[in-house]
């Protein structure tokens, strides 16, 4: 039971989703924080910080998917 045993992929696999989960609901909520009008002004300056860094913890974990998919490819074929 290693790190790369199929209970391992299967909670890699659930904390990826929850993790994407959170990131959206964070997008979501920010969102509504945001003021229009005046975006670049009091709390909407960190709406608009937290809506890029969920952006971009969405990006790194498709990412961190990918390289895990290829890694496994890899390993298969060797």
């Amino acid at each position: 039971m290693g790190f790369f045993s199929r209970e391992s992929l299967y909670m890699n696999k659930i904390l990826l989703i929850v993790l994407l989960l959170l990131a959206v609901v964070l997008i979501g909520y920010n969102i509504t924080v945001v003021d229009f009008e005046k975006p670049f002004e009091g709390d909407s300056v960190v709406a608009l910080i937290c809506i890029i860094a969920s952006l971009c913890a969405i990006v790194l974990l498709l990412i961190f998917n990918a390289a895990k998919k290829i890694q496994k490819k890899v390993e298969e074929e060797s």
